[in-house]
């Protein structure tokens, strides 16, 4: 007995230190678990940020666009009146008239004029012209005067001289008969409408709006300072690195203004020399990241010193070994059924076919039952991603992926994602009828969901082709023949102008082509 003593004291040691080196392994995954989360839902929060910001610039580089371009258009139309019949005599008062009806359609546009080769004002949309006034000290005037193109420009922010307000001159050359300088035609964008507009959005206090020339001089700014105005952000980074390397993107980075980190998201207008740029700051992008972060940390915090409480009790739990074995079989079991599942849509995945297709042939083959298989298709899906975005585009095979599923209510049967934009239908002992009957309703759910595609003409809605195969049990053949089957008949489907079933060839009854190639009109 005195022998065995330094024999369990030794065993004991080295559960002890085993048990230490357990603990202290369970220590260093739980910081790390919880540094690797904090570090996900950072990148997580600042990836969001960067869409948000990134799809506000864009939406307002297309109002910019299109408030540049009504008055644009408005000036091209003056340019055009004047050269072809002048501005003198009644020609002058029929001038006046449309550009204030224009400048009264159009809420951009504070005013429009027409001044002669000498600056001097021949006609405005305002009801009294200053007396004497003359612009031909204006920097857009001298640039027209110098520059024989006739193309419009814009110009940095100048105060209004009918009546001291901001505005952005667009300007173009008015040319005589001989091509000389004539004079220039100019439409003036008010700085306060923009100012209004970018109001309307929800952003947090230190969030900034700015409307710029494409060197970077600042038009509009919100929150609006008029000491702002006219001044350069052009050695800013969006400036000097981003612009030159793509028309739009997003990053975060310190203001050149006022020094405040933000995530900036930037988008060049399309056919004007503007940029748009959106930010919200760092502080408002991560308030909700920073709150959980001291969350997560309080707990695991107390969750480490329960650890280290009860880390002498491991060996106690032994007992409950088996519990724990159960408990992993479990776990392999859930990590299993994930595997066989799409990340996309949560159906079932390929691999869940491969396992499911020869179980289910096997079982029709002992019953002398029929096996109904559909193959369906997107229709022109690659154009629904070129025109809406690979976001939109999984969001739409999410939706068709629900809406085939809303078809299929038996337990027994199974909806894949076959691969990319393709899913499989497999129907165990459904016959023709019964398969081509479902295939119609996925057909009719999927036009039903009205998801808009502009490019599918004529439905201009996202639908679906179809094929079906039905395998009879009393056949012999591959899993994969009959998966081939119903890729043909899909394939015929949209030979045969897509939106339509067809049936295989191959399947127990083959119909009249144009019954089963039509699926019912949109």
């Amino acid at each position: 007995m005195a022998q065995a003593l330094p024999l369990q004291t030794a065993a004991q040691r080295r559960t002890r230190l085993l048990a230490l080196v357990l603990v202290s392994v369970l220590v260093c995954a739980l910081l790390g678990l919880d540094l690797w989360h904090s570090w996900t839902a950072r990148r997580q929060a600042l990836g969001n940020a960067q869409d948000n910001a990134l799809n506000l610039a864009r939406s307002l580089a297309e109002h910019a666009g299109s408030s540049v371009e009504q008055a644009d258009t408005v000036l091209a139309d003056l340019v055009e009146r004047v050269q072809a019949d002048g501005a003198e005599g009644p020609q002058r008062d029929r001038l006046r008239r449309l550009m204030q009806a224009a400048t009264a359609t159009h809420a951009a546009i504070h005013g429009l004029f027409i001044y002669g080769p000498d600056g001097s004002w021949r006609v405005s949309s305002n009801d009294v012209d200053p007396p004497a006034a003359n612009n031909a000290d204006r920097e857009y005037f001298l640039y027209h005067q110098s520059h024989t193109g006739v193309a419009a420009r814009l110009g940095k922010v100048i105060a209004s001289r009918s009546d001291g307000t901001l505005v952005i001159p667009l300007s173009r050359r008015l040319n005589g008969p001989n091509g000389e300088f004539a004079g220039v035609a100019l439409a003036t964008l008010e700085v306060a409408y923009f100012n209004d507009f970018y109001k309307r959005f929800d952003l947090d206090p230190l969030g900034v709006i700015s409307l710029t020339l494409d060197d970077g001089t600042l038009l509009v700014r919100r929150p609006f300072e008029p000491r702002l105005v006219n001044t350069s952000i052009g050695k800013g980074p969006i400036f000097t690195s981003l612009l030159p390397e793509s028309d739009s993107g997003a990053q975060m980075f310190p203001s050149v203004v006022d020094g405040v980190t933000r995530m900036y998201g930037y988008e060049k207008v399309k056919a004007y020399p503007l940029v748009v740029i959106c930010g919200q700051s760092e502080q408002s992008v991560l308030a909700a990241w920073y709150a959980n972060l001291w969350r997560t940390a309080g707990f695991v915090g107390l969750l480490l010193m329960v650890t280290l409480l009860f880390g002498t009790l491991l060996l106690r739990q032994l007992r409950q070994t088996a519990q724990t074995e159960a408990d992993l079989r479990n776990a392999h079991a859930a990590l299993e059924k994930l595997a066989m599942q799409d990340g996309l849509t949560g159906l079932g995945n390929r691999r869940q076919l491969e396992l499911a297709l020869p179980h289910e042939m096997g079982r029709a083959r002992r019953s002398q039952r029929p096996l109904g298989l559909i193959m369906l298709d997107i229709d022109h899906f690659k154009r629904y991603n070129d025109r809406y975005g690979h976001p939109a585009g999984d969001q739409c095979i999410r939706s068709v992926g629900q809406a085939v599923l809303g078809c299929v209510n038996r337990p027994g049967d199974l909806v894949v994602r076959y691969g990319g934009e393709e899913l499989l239908v497999l129907l165990p002992e459904s016959d023709l009828a019964g398969t081509r009957r479902v295939a119609e309703q996925i057909v009719e759910g999927v036009r039903g969901l009205a998801i808009p595609h502009l490019d599918n003409e004529p439905v201009a809605v996202v639908t679906v082709s179809a094929g079906v195969a039905v395998w009879l049990g009393s056949d012999t053949g591959r899993p994969q023949a009959v998966v081939e089957a119903a890729d043909s008949a899909l394939y015929e489907a949209k030979r045969g102008g897509r939106n339509r079933i067809a049936i295989a060839p191959t399947s127990d009854v083959t119909p009249p082509r144009t019954a089963s190639s039509t699926a019912p009109p949109a």
